[in-house]
């Protein structure tokens, strides 16, 4: 099977200067091949980890949620199907590995459902029907 995937070089140099860190927000625009043509999508999220510094095996995980449900990318930060890469908005961490953020995404979706349910049975007062207080 044979591809005929065209990736541009990377510009190393500029990848290894590039000062992304934990927190960040980031937009990734990455090539992905379709019915034969080539195009960019973008992928903002929080870096949630940057790893192995500046060897040519680093790589970033990023996560966005999308619809309500948390999406998690890992990027190699030095591949070639990577078109570049803009930072959005610079913040410090003070951790160097924000996996944290996944378990604080879970506990506020809950508490949210758990608003959601409590609400009906509160807005009942007495002398109402319950399908009064629907409607």
């Amino acid at each position: 099977m044979k591809t005929d995937t065209q990736f541009t070089t990377v510009d190393v140099e500029a990848r290894k200067k590039m000062k992304i860190s934990s927190g960040d927000t980031i937009r990734v625009w990455s090539k992905i091949q379709e019915k034969g043509k080539t195009r960019l999508q973008a992928f903002e999220g929080l870096v949630l980890a940057r790893k192995h510094g500046t060897e040519t095996g680093a790589s970033i995980t990023v996560r966005k949620v999308s619809n309500g449900v948390g999406v998690e990318r890992i990027f190699p930060l030095y591949s070639p199907s990577i078109d570049k890469i803009e930072v959005v908005k610079k913040s410090r961490a003070r951790r160097s590995k924000l996996y944290y953020v996944r378990e604080k995404a879970v506990k506020e979706v809950r508490r949210k459902l758990k608003a959601v349910r409590s609400r009906p049975e509160a807005a009942l007062v007495e002398g109402q029907d319950e399908a009064e207080v629907t409607e």
